[in-house]
């Protein structure tokens, strides 16, 4: 690879790495600003808005035999995956569902291996086994309870995105990224609205310091995110763009340390260390063997 492209290789991690930070730091307005009790009206206001305002300003429809896979898609990176997301985070301590969703990398390896016959790097999945246990030392409690079907919701959810990502990338929409961002949205919006209506209990009323918080998720938590994240789909390797997911729990540790006063000490920065050297790694494997091109893909608004 020529230095140009290996530099625009990095400008585009660098810019899809800014929405699994931007997901970090939703975290700490779920826990510290929104209503308690409340996981999938708080997906739903997440998805449902950004997508409606996406999809109204693209003013794009998909091809008529394109709309099964982009049902399909919608399903895998928001209906399916932010439910399951929530119940995992109800049932487990958050470091154990983050342990597992950290398994990511290795999933859409597996995909790729098996359903494209792309072998993965060695270095790559070193990486990413490095980051599951660079997880685990940062965010694993000794004591963590195994709750069964809070590891399945997990693993299925981790499963979902994993999926989402192998298939955007292989099926490679037509649609201009903002349009297709804002379909999956608002269609994954959808999935939630009957889950949140059902389960959920009704808002309260809302102080002003809360419909900001809402807004933030939506705007940028979904909006801003799922464009980045997108984007960086259709022009990185699948495996390059699953191991950024792992920024994700590192911001909201990074938050947690700089806003809340919570410590980071011992394993627990040694784990920190070890999971933005896998991430490190397993771009540095992705980008001396880069994907090849989507050209179907539509990056402009």
């Amino acid at each position: 690879m020529d230095s140009s492209a290996s530099r625009s290789t990095w400008l585009d991690v660098l810019i899809t790495a800014m929405a699994p930070a931007i997901w970090g730091s939703t975290y700490i307005v779920t826990t510290e600003i929104l209503p308690p009790d409340r996981p999938f009206t708080a997906a739903l206001l997440r998805a449902l808005p950004a997508g409606l305002l996406l999809v109204l300003y693209s003013r794009c429809l998909p091809k008529r035999n394109e709309w099964p896979r982009l049902l399909v898609l919608a399903a895998l990176n928001i209906g399916f995956f932010q439910a399951l997301l929530f119940v995992a985070a109800y049932r487990l301590p958050g470091g154990l569902a983050a342990v597992v969703g950290a398994i990511q990398p290795l999933l859409v390896m597996g995909l790729l291996w098996s359903m494209d016959q792309q072998r993965p790097a060695s270095v790559a999945v070193a990486a990413s086994v490095v980051g599951i246990a660079g997880m685990a030392a940062l965010l694993l409690a000794p004591d963590a309870s195994w709750d069964a079907i809070g590891i399945a919701a997990a693993f299925v959810g981790t499963a979902c995105m994993a999926s989402g990502t192998y298939l955007t990338r292989r099926w490679r929409p037509t649609v201009p990224l903002l349009a297709f961002t804002g379909w999956q949205l608002l269609i994954g919006g959808l999935f939630l609205l009957p889950v949140a209506w059902l389960i959920d209990p009704p808002l309260p009323q809302l102080s002003p310091l809360q419909w900001l918080g809402y807004t933030y998720l939506s705007l940028f938590g979904a909006l801003l995110a799922y464009v980045l994240w997108f984007r960086g789909i259709a022009r990185l390797a699948p495996v390059a763009v699953s191991s950024l997911g792992l920024l994700s729990p590192l911001v909201a540790v990074l938050l947690g340390w700089a806003l809340l006063g919570q410590s980071i000490t011992g394993v627990a920065l040694l784990g920190l260390i070890a999971v933005l050297g896998s991430i490190l790694a397993v771009q540095w494997a992705a980008a001396a063997k880069p994907a090849v091109a989507a050209p179907h893909v539509k990056v402009a608004p």
